[in-house]
């Protein structure tokens, strides 16, 4: 009898230790199938300086004061991609502070739609995907 329970309580505790080391796994193959959401690509190392001058040039546009004063890079083969992601990210500051009495309907991520698109455009340009 006593065989019996210690048989039953083991192969109880080994189904849990199971359970719970295949759930995350399982978990996280479902929620990506489920959500709809992509994995994060990590950024480069560097970027080239044409694109990285395009982008600047594209925020410039859109009414960033911070891309205008930036200085264009030229004579280097590549850039630190913090080049980018600092553009990106000051950019960015700077166009929630600008529209940030603008109707909710109107804004997105906090800036308007003409803004978001011109950070997105100017990402996608780089080669970034998070800043």
């Amino acid at each position: 009898m006593k065989l019996t329970v210690r048989t039953g309580i083991a192969a109880v505790v080994a189904a849990g230790a199971l359970a719970v080391a295949v759930a995350p796994a399982s978990a996280a193959v479902a929620g990506d199938v489920a959500t709809g959401t992509h994995a994060v690509v990590p950024n480069p190392k560097s970027i080239k300086p044409a694109a990285y001058n395009q982008a600047r040039s594209i925020l410039a546009k859109a009414g960033s004061q911070t891309a205008a004063k930036s200085h264009p890079i030229h004579g280097k083969d590549d850039v630190p991609v913090g080049y980018g992601t600092s553009l990106l990210a000051a950019a960015r500051d700077e166009f929630r502070n600008t529209d940030k009495n603008l109707p909710a309907k109107q804004k997105k991520s906090g800036m308007s739609i003409p803004h978001y698109n011109a950070i997105h455009s100017a990402a996608k340009v780089m080669g970034i995907d998070r800043w």
